[in-house]
């Protein structure tokens, strides 16, 4: 069975590498994408198993690209996880409201990270 591929989207570089690093590391097989418009592009090449999505990014950010992920019979059925600095309950109902299956905060916990994903992907 192939590892499971995990799209790492956020427009910070050095945020993707380093989850690219940890994910690698877990035995994930991970794809990046520096905006949401590029993720979307991403998912209709090839889709992945689960989106890792920065909520705060120039252009669109995570909620919309969450709604237009979930709005579309073909993607609607990928996990997103929407990654945050923010962490109040308003920032987390609309992140639930816009479909993400969970919410993380940074700074990311390598364990916390990794723990979501095997929840959300039973083969993982």
């Amino acid at each position: 069975m192939s590892s499971p591929r995990i799209l790492i989207v956020d427009d910070d570089r050095s945020n993707r590498e380093l989850l690219g690093l940890i994910l690698d590391q877990e035995g994930f097989t991970t794809s990046t994408a520096a905006s949401g418009e590029e993720a979307l592009a991403s998912v209709a090449r090839q889709p992945p198993d689960l989106i890792l999505l920065d909520l705060m990014m120039p252009g669109m950010n995570g909620y919309q690209v969450t709604a237009r992920l979930k709005g579309a019979v073909g993607t609607a059925k990928i996990p997103v996880v929407m990654v945050s600095a923010l962490d109040d309950l308003a920032t987390r109902r609309l992140a639930t409201d816009a479909g993400a299956n969970s919410f993380l905060t940074k700074p990311l916990d390598c364990a916390a990270v990794c723990l979501c994903l095997r929840r959300l992907l039973p083969q993982a």
